[in-house]
C-alpha cells in the first residue's frame, strides 16, 4: 500500500470513527465508566442487560457465569464434590486467592502492587516483614517500614497493572512471557507486547491496545444492543477484544468468524451490523445489489444478484426505492423480494432464450414475452414452480413493467431506454386463476375444538404469551402481526358496558379499530393484562405490550413477533396426535365418509382469519357485517375469506342424503354416487322447496312452485322426498294438521263441502307422523359420531336453504358453533 492510500484510509477511519462517538450517547459512556485515558470498561452488576452475577460461593468475588451462577473454578470445584450438598458447598468451598486481582501495598503511600493477598505487601515489604517478624499492624508502624518508588507500568499495552519489580512487566504478563519463552514459540517481544490480553478482572473489559475505530465500534454496538433489548454478556466480550487486539485488525468488521467460537460469533456479528448501518444511507443504499432495508426503516434485505441484465437490474432498484415509500410496517421483505425474483425469471428466461441474453432492451420483442410465458408453462409441468406460482411470475412481471413504463425508465438516458411497447404482458398472458383460491382455508369444527383442547401444551412447549396469542388469533380472527403488537391497554367496554378490543390494523394503516368480542375473551385479555402489569409494575401503562417478548425485554417494550408465532405454533402442531375429520372418499365405486387424519399442514395462524369469517358466514351473518368485523373496506375482499357456493352444500348433502326417505317413511337405498348425482342435478336445475321436503314435479318446478297439480297434499305425491334436514319442518307441518282439524271442527259459520274439503285427512296426518317417527328411529340407531356428523351437516344444509328460499319473515342468525366447550361463550 503506498502511503498516499495509507493516509486515505487513515482518513476514512477517522471519520467512520468520528461518526460512530456521535451516536454514542453520553449517558452511556457515564454507564460504562468510560476515561479515553484508561480506556477501560466496567460492566455494572446490577443492570438488566449489562449485569453479572457474583459467584455464589461465600468470599469468592469473581462472576459466576455458569447456571448456577458458579465461577469457572468454584464450578469445576463443585463438579468434583461428588455427594457434598449444594448448601454445605457454598459455605465450605476453598477459594483461589492468587487469581483475584491485584491492590495496593498496605504500607502507606507505597505505589507498588502486593505480593500476597493474605499480607497485601508489596515484594520488598514482604521480605522486609519477614525478616522483622512483626505482626502485620506493628510492622506497618515500625520507623524502617517506608513507601517505596513505583516501579512503573506494565509495558503490555493492553494492562493497566504495575510492575512489581525490575522486570518491564507486571507479574502475570512477566510469567506469560516466561512461558511463552519456555514453549519456544515466543513471538518478537514487542509484537507480543501489543498484541497480549489485559489480565481478565471481574466486570472490567481492557479495549487498551486496540484502534480507535475498534473502540469506538464495540461501544457503539454495546449501546445499540442495550436500547434493542439484548443481553450483554462480558465473558463473550472480552474474547472478543482480544482476538481483535491479537489479530491487530483495523476494524472488528476484518475478523474473520471462523476463528472464534460459535458462542461468540452472534455477539460480532451484531456490532459489526450496528457499526455498518451507523454509515448507511438511502441514497447510498439504493446503489447497492444488496439492500439493508433498516436504512428504510424495515426488516431484512432485498437481493437483486439474480437479475443478470444491468438495465433491467437497475430499473427494477428504481422501481423498488420508488415502491418502499408506498408499504407500511416493518415486514414487507417478503412482498417485495417475490416481485424481485419474479423479474429474476424473465431475466433467466432473457438470458437463455435470446443470443444477446437479453442485454439490450431496444431490440426486445413480443416473442420474448411469449417465450417467458411458454417458459413458465415448461417450469409448471416439469414441477419446477407451482401452477400458482406461475400465476404470480406473470402479475408480477405484468404489474413491473406497467410501474417501470408509469416512472419513465423507457426515456432517453434512463435504463429501459428504447424498450418497445410490445414488450409487456397483456391479461391474456396470465393463466387463469382458480376460483375463490383463498376460500377454503378455514379449519372444521373438529379441527379447532381439538386444537383448543391442547392450548395448555403450547403453553408448556413454548411460553404463556404464545399462547395467549394463538388464543386471541383464534377468538378474533385478526392477523398475527395485529395480535403480537397489541398494546397492554386494548380492552374497553361499549355504552352498553359490553367488550371491545382495540387494535391496529397495520396492513392498511388504520389504528384504532374496535372489535366486539364475548366476555371469555375479554377474561383472557384481562388475565394476561395482570401478568404483565406484575412482570413490569414500574413501567408506564401506555408503553407495555399485551404480549411482552419473554427475552431482551427489560421494560417491556417489545412485543412478540408474528415469526416468533408462526414457528412456536408449528412445533405445537406438528407434535399434537391426528386429528381424525370425516372425509367423503370412494370405495368400489360408492362414496362413503371415513375418519382420516386432517393435514397438518393446513393449520397455521392466518387460517384463524378464515375460520372466523366462515364461522360467522355460516352463522348467517350478513356480508356487510361481516366485512365490518374483518375490517375490510370492499365487500368483495370479506367474500374471499369464506364459502357460500356448491363445494360445502355438496358435502353437506352428501351426508344427508344418506338418511332420505320416500312418501311411505321407507328409508331409500340407491348408490351413493346415482343418488348424488340425482341431488346436484336437481339442485342445478332448481327445485321447489316446501315446508316439509322437496317437490320435483316438473310443471310445478316451472311455475316456481304454484302449479301443484295435487294441491300441495305432498305426503300422497310421487315427487315428494324428504330427508333428515327436513324433519323440524315435518314436525311443525304435523302440527298445524292438528291444528287446522281442531279449528275446522269448532267453526259453526262454514258449508259442510267446504269444511269437507278443507279438513286434514287422517291418511295424511298417519303417513306425516310414521315418516317422523322413522326419522327419529333411525338417527337414534347411529353412534354418537354418526350422530354428530349428520347434525353438522343438517345445520349446513338448513342455512343454506334459508339463505336461497325466503319468506320474506326475519330471520334469527344461527349460534356460532362452540369450538370452546371449556370455557362459556
Amino acid at each position: 500500500m503506498t502511503a498516499a492510500a495509507a493516509a486515505l484510509e487513515a482518513k476514512g477511519d477517522e471519520e467512520i470513527t468520528a461518526g460512530l462517538w456521535e451516536a454514542i450517547e453520553p449517558e452511556f459512556v457515564t454507564l460504562l465508566g468510560w476515561d479515553p485515558a484508561v480506556r477501560i470498561l466496567s460492566f455494572p452488576q446490577e443492570h438488566p442487560l449489562l449485569g453479572w452475577k457474583e459467584c455464589l460461593v461465600e468470599g469468592c468475588e469473581k462472576i459466576g457465569r455458569s447456571s448456577k451462577h458458579l465461577c469457572a473454578a468454584c464450578h469445576n470445584r463443585w463438579q468434583a464434590a461428588e455427594e457434598t450438598p449444594w448448601e454445605e458447598f457454598l459455605v465450605t468451598a476453598r477459594r483461589h486467592w492468587r487469581s483475584i486481582g491485584a491492590g495496593r501495598c498496605s504500607v502507606p503511600s507505597c505505589p507498588r502492587p502486593w505480593k500476597s493477598a493474605r499480607l497485601l505487601l508489596c515484594g520488598t515489604h514482604y521480605a522486609q516483614h519477614g525478616s522483622l517478624r512483626l505482626p502485620l499492624a506493628e510492622f506497618l508502624a515500625h520507623p524502617d517500614v517506608v513507601a517505596l518508588p513505583a516501579y512503573g507500568q506494565c509495558l503490555v499495552e493492553a494492562c493497566t497493572r504495575d510492575r512489581g519489580g525490575a522486570a518491564p512487566y507486571c507479574s502475570a504478563h512477566k510469567y506469560r512471557w516466561k512461558v511463552a519463552q519456555q514453549r519456544g514459540n515466543a513471538p518478537e517481544e514487542g509484537h507480543w507486547r501489543r498484541t497480549t490480553s489485559a489480565v481478565a478482572e471481574n466486570n472490567t473489559v481492557s479495549l487498551r491496545g486496540l484502534p480507535p475505530r475498534v473502540v469506538a465500534e464495540v461501544i457503539h454496538g454495546l449501546q445499540e444492543r442495550t436500547k434493542q433489548g439484548i443481553k450483554n454478556n462480558l465473558t463473550r466480550l472480552r474474547p472478543l477484544c482480544d482476538l481483535a487486539r491479537s489479530q491487530q485488525v483495523a476494524s472488528l468488521g476484518d475478523l474473520d468468524p471462523e476463528a472464534m467460537p460459535n458462542s461468540h460469533r452472534g455477539l460480532h456479528k451484531s456490532i459489526v451490523h450496528h457499526a455498518v448501518r451507523r454509515r448507511l444511507t438511502p441514497e447510498s443504499e439504493r446503489h447497492k445489489d444488496v439492500w439493508e432495508l433498516s436504512v428504510f426503516g424495515m426488516r431484512g434485505t432485498l437481493r437483486f444478484t439474480e437479475i443478470s441484465q444491468p438495465w433491467l437490474r437497475e430499473a427494477t432498484k428504481k422501481w423498488a426505492f420508488d415502491d418502499l415509500p408506498r408499504h407500511r410496517g416493518t415486514s414487507i421483505r417478503g412482498i417485495l423480494q417475490s416481485r424481485i425474483n419474479s423479474i429474476a425469471q424473465l431475466s433467466t428466461s432473457l438470458r437463455l432464450q435470446r443470443e444477446d441474453h437479453g442485454s439490450l432492451p431496444a431490440l426486445l420483442l413480443r416473442a420474448d414475452i411469449t417465450a417467458f410465458c411458454n417458459r413458465l408453462a415448461y417450469l409448471t409441468q416439469q414441477g419446477t414452480i407451482s401452477a400458482y406460482r406461475r400465476i404470480v411470475f406473470c402479475r408480477d412481471v405484468r404489474l413491473l413493467l406497467s410501474r417501470m413504463r408509469a416512472m419513465g425508465l423507457t426515456r432517453q438516458g434512463e435504463p429501459m431506454s428504447g424498450m418497445p411497447d410490445e414488450f409487456t404482458l397483456g391479461p391474456d398472458d396470465i393463466p387463469d386463476e382458480p376460483e375463490d383460491a383463498e376460500a377454503g382455508r378455514d379449519l372444521p369444527p373438529e379441527v379447532m375444538r381439538h386444537l383448543c383442547a391442547h392450548l395448555q401444551l403450547l403453553e408448556d412447549t413454548s411460553c404463556t404469551e404464545i399462547r395467549v396469542a394463538v388464543e386471541l388469533l383464534i377468538d378474533t380472527g385478526r392477523r398475527p402481526d395485529e395480535i403480537c403488537q397489541l398494546a397492554l391497554d386494548c380492552l374497553e367496554r361499549d355504552a352498553d358496558g359490553k367488550p371491545m378490543l382495540v387494535y391496529d390494523n397495520i396492513k392498511t394503516h388504520r389504528h384504532g379499530r374496535r372489535l366486539p368480542i364475548p366476555a371469555a375473551t375479554a377474561a383472557a385479555i384481562a388475565a394476561q393484562q395482570q401478568c404483565v402489569r406484575l412482570r413490569f409494575p414500574a413501567e408506564p401503562t401506555d408503553l407495555l405490550k399485551l404480549l411482552p417478548a419473554p427475552a431482551r425485554n427489560p421494560h417491556g417494550r417489545r412485543s412478540i413477533t408474528d415469526n416468533g408465532v408462526t414457528s412456536r405454533h408449528r412445533k405445537w402442531v406438528d407434535a399434537l396426535p391426528d386429528i381424525l375429520v370425516p372425509i367423503a372418499v370412494t370405495v368400489d365405486s360408492r362414496t362413503t365418509t371415513k375418519m382420516l387424519p386432517f393435514d397438518k399442514r393446513r393449520i397455521f395462524p392466518y387460517a384463524f382469519r378464515h375460520t372466523y369469517a366462515q364461522r360467522h358466514a355460516d352463522a348467517g351473518v350478513p356480508v356487510d357485517v361481516l366485512r365490518e368485523l374483518m375490517d375490510h373496506r370492499q365487500i368483495l375482499t370479506a367474500q374471499r375469506y369464506y364459502r357460500v357456493g356448491e363445494e360445502r352444500r355438496r358435502e353437506a348433502v352428501e351426508r344427508v342424503t344418506t338418511m332420505q326417505f320416500d312418501r311411505h317413511g321407507n328409508r331409500v337405498w340407491r348408490q351413493a354416487k346415482a343418488m348424488l348425482d340425482s341431488e346436484h342435478a336437481r339442485r342445478a336445475v332448481g327445485e321447489v322447496a316446501v315446508p316439509y321436503g322437496g317437490c320435483s314435479e316438473p310443471s310445478n318446478v316451472a311455475a316456481g312452485g304454484h302449479d301443484c297439480p295435487v294441491r300441495f297434499r305432498c305426503i300422497g305425491c310421487g315427487h315428494f322426498s324428504s330427508d333428515v334436514s327436513f324433519l323440524p319442518d315435518l314436525q311443525a307441518y304435523h302440527d298445524d294438521l292438528l291444528r287446522n282439524r281442531e279449528r275446522l271442527l269448532a267453526a259453526l259459520d262454514a258449508d259442510d263441502w267446504a269444511k269437507s274439503e278443507a279438513m286434514p285427512s287422517d291418511e295424511e296426518i298417519t303417513r306425516i307422523r310414521r315418516l317422523i317417527n322413522r326419522m327419529n328411529a333411525d338417527l337414534a340407531d347411529l353412534s354418537d359420531e354418526e350422530r354428530s356428523q349428520i347434525e353438522d351437516a343438517i345445520a349446513l344444509v338448513r342455512r343454506t336453504r334459508s339463505r336461497v328460499v325466503g319468506l320474506g319473515m326475519p330471520r334469527v342468525r344461527q349460534p356460532l358453533p362452540d369450538i370452546r366447550p371449556d370455557r362459556s361463550a
